[in-house]
């Protein structure tokens, strides 16, 4: 996972001020402004407490297994059960209440040309549902799979979101996705698993 801080900015198409996070990256907060990132193949869980309004979005892809059947909780599911885990530990340790937490899922688009024998985006998907249902928190709002980057924002006092479809051309996702998952492959690849200790 990227530990590095999220970048903080003022989004003037919104008017408010925003944090961008960045493949690997999650952030939660009981205030004002908007979450914002841009998704590929990634997928993005937007988490909120309606009782406490607090709210928190991640940002993850599973590294894949190019020859096996898809399950969501192998090897490579490690990667997404750390992101889910952090984002809901750290909106526990703002106040909310795990029992009111409901969930909106973005992403998992079809766009990393070159992966053609895995479908990562559809392995994003499927595992971000899976573990959804087994935590019992309810999808409120899904819009997964396609061929299309999406640029989502979410606001955490108010649980809304906003998504709006990109150029099949943008080259930003892209870019971004391809370096996380060669990082993510390494990791996996040299038994590491000190990355699954949250940051401090």
């Amino acid at each position: 996972m990227d530990i590095t801080a999220p970048a903080r900015y003022f989004d003037r198409d919104f008017q408010v001020e925003a944090v961008k996070i960045l493949p690997g990256q999650y952030y939660a907060t009981a205030g004002e402004g908007s979450i914002a990132t841009v998704l590929g193949s990634c997928v993005s869980t937007c988490l909120w407490d309606p009782g406490a309004r607090i709210g928190g979005m991640n940002h993850f892809m599973l590294p894949g297994e190019p020859t096996a059947t898809v399950s969501p909780w192998g090897l490579s599911a490690r990667f997404g059960l750390y992101a889910m885990e952090v984002l809901i530990n750290e909106m526990l340790r703002l106040g909310a209440d795990r029992r009111r937490l409901v969930a909106k899922v973005f992403g998992g688009a079809r766009v990393l040309q070159g992966f053609d024998t895995l479908d990562v985006g559809a392995q994003n998907s499927q595992f971000v549902l899976a573990f959804l249902h087994e935590e019992g928190i309810r999808i409120a709002a899904q819009d997964l799979l396609g061929v299309h980057p999406r640029k989502l924002h979410f606001f955490p006092a108010t649980g809304k979101a906003q998504v709006k479809k990109l150029s099949l051309h943008t080259e930003e996702a892209q870019r971004q996705e391809r370096e996380y998952l060669s990082e993510l492959r390494r990791r996996r690849g040299g038994g590491d698993v000190e990355i699954f200790s949250p940051p401090r």
